[in-house]
């Protein structure tokens, strides 16, 4: 269970900020944020199980996250790893093997524009305009209130002057979900409703701060938590981002 909300292309000085949690089993080896020394230009944090990634940034101009999609009934073991979708886009390539993966919606962001897409119930490949997106484990046409939560949140923080990142951390560390009326027909469980999963089994591994602005200068910040959802590190990476010509 993830949750993700991008502003894309819709501020004055910043032309990307994502943010986002990654949930998942606590046990599950991973590698935090660095530059990765088989692919010098990416910038992410590693799974090291299945070997991609689930959120990271391309000094070639490319960012791109992924979240798992909540669907049971479609999920098989055995199944390429979708770590690798990050992978690929981040590569500026076409994700290979997505229809032999478990359900998942990514976003992917490049110099050519902003795109979603996922394989759950049939392969998508969408454009999307300027504005506020936000990805969970539902459908992106209806995003549950958690997802619409942490858009609100990122939107008043891109309404206001002061450009600290660390509302944003405290944004992804809400720990109850906000009434939501109606509620959407596929909504997390309640274990899963709010934004930060506070679980010694499975929840929010790390949050993750990304912004670029129109000038091309990039951050990228993860803040990790162990199982008891004590902060353990914060590591900031500054990168390039190609500028439009």
């Amino acid at each position: 269970m993830c949750v993700a909300a991008v502003a894309w292309d819709c501020h004055p000085d910043l032309l990307l900020v994502a943010i986002a949690n990654r949930d998942e089993f606590h046990e599950r080896p991973t590698a935090p944020l660095a530059r990765w020394s088989d692919a010098a230009d990416v910038i992410a944090g590693r799974d090291l199980r299945g070997g991609g990634t689930w959120l990271g940034v391309s000094e070639a101009g490319h960012f791109a996250l992924l979240t798992n999609f909540r669907d049971p009934q479609g999920f098989a073991h055995g199944r390429p790893s979708r770590g690798a979708v990050v992978t690929d886009l981040l590569a500026g390539r076409t994700p290979a093997r997505m229809d032999a993966m478990n359900p998942l919606n990514a976003f992917h962001a490049a110099a050519g524009g902003a795109r979603f897409l996922t394989n759950h119930p049939e392969r998508l490949d969408q454009p999307l305009p300027g504005g506020i997106h936000g990805l969970s484990n539902g459908p992106f046409a209806a995003p549950w209130p958690k997802t619409a939560q942490l858009c609100s949140d990122l939107g008043i923080w891109l309404s206001g002057d002061d450009r600290d990142i660390e509302p944003l951390f405290a944004a992804l560390r809400a720990e109850r979900p906000r009434p939501a009326d109606p509620a959407p027909m596929h909504s997390p469980e309640p274990d899963y409703a709010p934004v930060f999963i506070a679980n010694p089994r499975y929840g929010t591994r790390c949050s993750t701060v990304v912004t670029i602005t129109r000038g091309g200068s990039g951050q990228i910040a993860e803040r990790s938590f162990d199982a008891a959802a004590n902060p353990v590190d914060t590591r900031r990476i500054a990168f390039r981002w190609p500028a439009p010509g």
